[in-house]
């Protein structure tokens, strides 16, 4: 009988991989479908956009500008083709009665801002792969056909990825997802900033300008906060239907979608204009993350120890810079970079320390069961 449980047992597993894998592969068919649709649309597009003209690699009406405008567009597309078709949306997979449409409507704006950020990722990084081309093809042109194929596969190369991504979307992708947001923006406004010198002064230089360096500061910085609200929801879901949050869960969460708001509010109030409320926002998220890194020993103590310990090292080391900046040693842009790669840092090792915690609660045997 031991016997006869343990093929049972068995040709269950085998079948629930070889389900797997067949879920896999239509996933990464799909992909490549997407990939190619987008191919022939931009190329298509591209054809007649180029036709008898020499193009240079970037600048205002290069292939790198159309490549990078074409493949933002793409993964918008992309993304929430992927979200869709997939079936992949949590909101959908949950019965009826468990659905509500404060539910779908929060779904919804996770999906749209995680989408947005696969945009401007894709548009940023199409931007400054053309400059770098630029820089080492200098005065090189790029006649029409070869300028069609390039576009075309930078469009197909974008979506395949990005209906990978909202595919396979979960936590820890997630987190990887606003580390790349983070930094692909940080670096390209710091990289086309108008004024070399403007780390003498403070990181909210970078946006206060009518240029590109100062849209891409304030659109990356806008769209992180609304990323960290999502990540807020992701982090602290009990990831099943028969138990809800805790109390704690919930203090954490509302903590999050507060440094969110607040991140977003310096990025939507430059400091040029906006002094007090851009100061204000700043401030007021480094101290409320402060509070979360303190109190999450109490508000989730089913986290690991480390993570707790970790929160008190980042918070020692802010107040060291900034006691660095009071006596002089460093300028205000030291202390905000440090303090924003930490905080940041804490609230991605937070989002995975969270989902790899869920899962072993989920995996744990209930009371009286065998493990």
């Amino acid at each position: 009988m031991n016997t006869a449980v343990s093929a049972d047992s068995v040709g269950e597993h085998r079948a629930d991989r070889l389900s797997r894998r067949l879920q896999v592969a239509s996933v990464e068919s799909l992909a490549l479908g997407m990939g190619a649709l987008a191919f022939v649309a931009v190329g298509v597009v591209a054809f007649f956009v180029f036709a008898g003209h020499d193009l240079s690699i970037a600048g205002t009406g290069s292939v790198g500008q159309f490549a990078a405008i074409a493949c933002c567009i793409v993964a918008l597309v992309a993304y929430g083709s992927g979200r869709i078709t997939t079936w992949s949306i949590p909101w959908f997979s949950r019965p009826k009665e468990h659905r509500s449409r404060l539910g779908a409507a929060v779904e919804v704006f996770d999906s749209l801002a995680i989408s947005v950020a696969h945009a401007v990722v894709v548009l940023l990084l199409w931007t400054v792969l053309s400059d770098v081309l630029a820089r080492s093809f200098q005065d090189a042109q790029v006649f029409a056909l070869p300028a069609t194929l390039l576009v075309g596969t930078a469009a197909a190369v974008s979506a395949y990825y990005v209906f990978l991504s909202a595919a396979n979307m979960n936590p820890l992708l997630l987190s990887a997802v606003l580390a790349i947001f983070l930094v692909v923006g940080a670096l390209t406004s710091m990289l086309t900033a108008s004024n070399p010198h403007w780390w003498k002064q403070n990181l909210s230089v970078l946006g206060i300008s009518d240029d590109l360096s100062a849209a891409t500061f304030n659109i990356t910085v806008i769209v992180g906060g609304v990323l960290v609200t999502a990540i807020a929801r992701y982090a602290t879901d009990s990831g099943s239907l028969e138990r809800r949050p805790t109390r704690g869960e919930l203090q954490v969460r509302t903590g999050l979608i507060v440094v969110g708001a607040m991140l977003a509010c310096v990025g939507l109030f430059p400091v040029d204009r906006f002094f007090l409320l851009h100061n204000t926002a700043a401030t007021g998220m480094a101290v409320v993350f402060c509070i979360l890194a303190i109190g999450i020993r109490w508000m989730m103590p089913h986290l690991p120890r480390a993570f707790y310990v970790l929160g008190w090292v980042f918070i020692g080391v802010i107040v060291l810079v900034a006691l660095f900046f009071a006596v002089g040693y460093y300028n205000l842009t030291a202390v905000e970079l440090v303090a924003a790669v930490l905080i940041f840092s804490w609230i991605i090792v937070f989002l995975r320390i969270a989902e790899a915690a869920g899962s072993d609660r989920r995996r744990a045997p209930w009371p009286g069961q065998a493990p």
